[in-house]
């Protein structure tokens, strides 16, 4: 839940209502979105199930389709999928913190400064391990859905709002793929419970159940949050607002209220960087396991059971981003397109190992197989092929970033041969001859 509730459902809207210019329309976009993401969720469920490891989409598609294709999607999960946009929800975390308290920016402190200042300090409870780090996700997460039902509650019972909104429109400019693409991507992170399978009791039922409540649950509270908006103002006034959540909080409760709001966002950024945090190491961890990266990311704590080492490689990497990128936007330009096509290998898995491996103990089986997969990969390729064609820069970037794995990983597996035969070859030399053991 920490995972996917950050800044997408507090700006997106706005730009829906100038593009689809109706509020069913958002709404009904909205609960497509959840669908989706549910039917993604299904299918990790499964696979989750099936093999409880840490490391989520490293293992899946390294066990359908290869360890090529693990490692690239390990190797993006590191350099744009978990520090690319940890790194973009810190700088947004930032921005918000300025609201609350504009000194601040007035007394001349860097916005990567405070994200740098919050990455340090999740690290460091992080690496104390899953005790001590659970908690605090728990805090953060329970903290954030707490603040937002509190909206929800209040904006309904006592807001100066009007049901007429619901029926309101206004001009569309825009298309629904693009409006489609901008809610899928605040429901992006409905996968992270996979990749601590390998640290979770009894993963076979947990994971599942991780995987589709949260989601379930997101879900509701997006779908609640925009009837929220429309109950505030009408589709007019929405149109092409960023800061929706703080718009529509001052015209149901008045102008304090905005302040709270920004609060709220803050809470739901630092909670999904937090999430992000936790779960990203353990792709690392798995890859370092199998040889695949430097094998210091292998290390788990004594104490901990936390690979803490991995977690701060992440971190270092995550602060060179925020240092170099210096807004929200270039960062999430960055990291979107790869992370579309990763998770749809990984529902495309779920068909993979059916086929190839029908033997596979399977305590959870994803219901509605092979249709919901077949949605879930079709839409995705919708998302794809619109975000070649229509933003050819961000997807060459992304494309590169994967690209830039291969021959690393080429390096990496012959590297890993040769020192399985030189450790052969000192076996053999080790071993004694038969007449050393005879006594001849």
């Amino acid at each position: 839940m920490a995972n996917m509730v950050g800044t997408g459902i507090f700006t997106t809207t706005g730009f829906m209502a100038r593009d689809l210019g109706s509020a069913w329309e958002i709404l009904a976009t909205w609960m497509a979105g959840g669908m989706i993401a549910l039917c993604g969720a299904l299918a990790y469920g499964e696979l989750g199930a099936a093999l409880p490891e840490a490391g989520g989409e490293y293992i899946y598609l390294g066990q359908a389709y290869g360890p090529l294709l693990g490692f690239l999607s390990g190797w993006t999960s590191f350099f744009a999928g978990f520090s690319g946009a940890i790194a973009a929800a810190l700088l947004g975390l930032a921005g918000y913190l300025d609201r609350l308290a504009p000194g601040i920016a007035g007394a001349g402190v860097d916005a990567r400064v405070v994200a740098l200042a919050a990455l340090w300090v999740l690290t460091a409870v992080h690496c104390l391990g899953v005790g001590p780090g659970g908690r605090l996700q728990t805090t953060l997460t329970a903290g954030t859905v707490g603040a937002i039902v509190l909206m929800l509650a209040a904006g309904f019972s006592i807001g100066r709002g009007s049901l007429s909104n619901f029926t309101s429109s206004a001009p569309a400019h825009g298309s629904l793929a693009v409006s489609l693409i901008l809610v899928l991507y605040a429901y992006s992170g409905w996968n992270a419970a996979a990749y601590l399978a390998g640290e979770i009791s009894d993963p076979s039922r947990a994971v599942p159940r991780a995987l589709l409540s949260g989601t379930a649950v997101v879900a509701a509270l997006y779908v609640a949050l925009n009837a929220t908006y429309f109950y505030a103002l009408p589709v007019a006034r929405l149109a092409g607002v960023l800061a929706i959540g703080e718009t529509t909080a001052d015209a149901l409760f008045g102008p304090g209220a905005a302040r709270l709001v920004a609060a709220t966002i803050a809470l739901a950024i630092l909670s999904s960087a937090s999430a992000m945090v936790l779960a990203g190491p353990r792709v690392y961890y798995a890859m370092a396991r199998d040889r695949l990266a430097p094998r210091l990311l292998a290390a788990i704590g004594a104490s901990s059971g936390a690979p803490a080492r991995a977690i701060i490689v992440q971190s270092a990497w995550t602060s060179i981003l925020i240092l170099f990128f210096h807004t929200f936007e270039s960062v999430v330009i960055y990291t979107g397109f790869v992370v579309t096509l990763f998770s749809a290998a990984g529902v495309g898995a779920v068909i993979v190992l059916r086929t190839t491996r029908p033997e596979m103990p399977r305590p959870f089986a994803m219901p509605g197989y092979p249709w919901l997969a077949v949605l879930y990969l079709a839409t995705s390729a919708w998302i794809a092929i619109y975000t070649v064609t229509g933003r050819p820069r961000e997807a060459i970037i992304g494309l590169a970033t994967v690209a830039a794995g291969a021959p690393v990983y080429m390096l990496m597996t012959r590297l890993e041969r040769r020192t399985r035969r030189l450790a052969a070859r000192s076996e053999r030399s080790d071993r004694p001859h038969r007449s050393e053991v005879s006594g001849v």
